[in-house]
Parts: structure tokens; C-alpha cells; sequence
């Protein structure tokens, strides 16, 4: 099997750029007391880079992690949300900023959003680095995007096609057949 041609489609210093610009925006939004949940694992890279933009926008925010899947053992999307590891803090009246790599059906950040007000969060908002908004299935807009993605299958900067990629500093398309 040979490996696959990656093309670059966000490079590390455009991402890192808008990371700098989405923590300007959150900075000034007024938060208080905030929490940010970042969803695992996608969102790691994306999540660390914004906690450093924020820290140095002068935010001190707290930080949980939580794990979602709607997979199970198949490849498709089952549509039933399970939390495999949930976060620890209460929420209870304090700002909530959830931040993930991808908003694209919108079934599981719609199930955390509506789990975090549920628990009782002041408020509920929502951070991606990635729309696509053509697939989505739940009634969900993020509060903070990075980018307007298109519909290609992307890896790079946490994401991963089989658990590979997640490694890459940037977000690319992969192409499996293209000759060099």
C-alpha cells in the first residue's frame, strides 16, 4: 500500500493566525467565570493552541476534556450520542465554551451544548475550527469558526483518517490515487 499524497488546505501559520483572531473575539465577548470543554480527541490541537492565544489575550479560563461518540464500532455515524469520558467541573452557572475541530452533521456538539445547559451553564457557546456547513443534521450554529471547510475528508491538526494524521501541523485533503 503506498501512502497517500496529503494536500495542504489550511497551512500551519494561516490556522494559527485565525487561532490568534478567535481568541481576540472570545476575549472580548465578556465571559465570566469561564470553562472551556474541549471535545477529544479532534479538538487537542485546536484546543491547546486556543488556550495559549487566550492566556495571552489576558483569559485565565478553566479547563475539562470530554469524550462523545456517536460511532460505536461501525464507520457510519449511528446518530446516538454516548459520552465515554465526561468532565469533572460543575457547571452550574458559569460560562461554557466548548471548542471542537469540526462542525459538520452537528449531532454531538447539539448533545454537549444541550448537556452543559441542562447541567445548568449560564451560557453555552460553541468554538470549531471547521464548518461544513452543507451536512448538517441537528439544529446547531457555532458561536467561533475558523474556517468554512468544504465538503472534502480532512486530516491534520488532530484530525485523523484511522487514527493517522492527527500529528500533521496543518489540516489537509488526502488523495489516495494521485501519481506524483
Amino acid at each position: 500500500m503506498t501512502s497517500p499524497h496529503i494536500s495542504v488546505l489550511y497551512s500551519s501559520s494561516l490556522i494559527d493566525a485565525r487561532v490568534q483572531a478567535l481568541a481576540t473575539e472570545i476575549g472580548e465577548a465578556g465571559y465570566r467565570n469561564l470553562l472551556v470543554v474541549a471535545i477529544l480527541k479532534g479538538s487537542f490541537m485546536f484546543a491547546a493552541d486556543l488556550l495559549r492565544a487566550m492566556h495571552g489575550a489576558g483569559m485565565a479560563p478553566e479547563v475539562e476534556f470530554m469524550t462523545l461518540s456517536s460511532y460505536g464500532d461501525g464507520l457510519v455515524s449511528s446518530g446516538q450520542i454516548r459520552v465515554l469520558r465526561d468532565i469533572d467541573t460543575d457547571v452550574a452557572g458559569r460560562d461554557v465554551l466548548i471548542v471542537d475541530d469540526i462542525l459538520e452533521s452537528g449531532r454531538t456538539l447539539a448533545y454537549a451544548r444541550q448537556l452543559m445547559a441542562e447541567r445548568g451553564a449560564r451560557t453555552v457557546d460553541v468554538a470549531v475550527l471547521l464548518e461544513k456547513p452543507g451536512k448538517r443534521k441537528a439544529e446547531i450554529e457555532a458561536d467561533y469558526i475558523g474556517f468554512l471547510c468544504p465538503d472534502q475528508f480532512v486530516v491534520g491538526y488532530g484530525m485523523d483518517a484511522a487514527h493517522a494524521w492527527r500529528q500533521l501541523p496543518y489540516v489537509g485533503v488526502i488523495h489516495e490515487d494521485e501519481t506524483a
